[in-house]
């Protein structure tokens, strides 16, 4: 079960943070943004990987 959380608001858009672990190590995240308080599979999507 997920609980409901408020998105900040930036602007006109609501941003989460998610991330990604490979193998328990931090491999990237990804901003995604919406003008809607629920972002959806057409929410803007900033991918960003860690490299070493």
């Amino acid at each position: 079960v997920q609980q409901f959380h408020p998105l900040p608001k930036f602007g006109d858009s609501y941003m989460l943070i998610g991330s990604w672990l490979v193998n328990d190590q931090p491999a990237g995240i990804g901003i995604r943004e919406d003008r809607a308080l629920i972002t959806q599979d057409m929410s803007r999507f900033y991918p960003h990987i860690f490299v070493e």
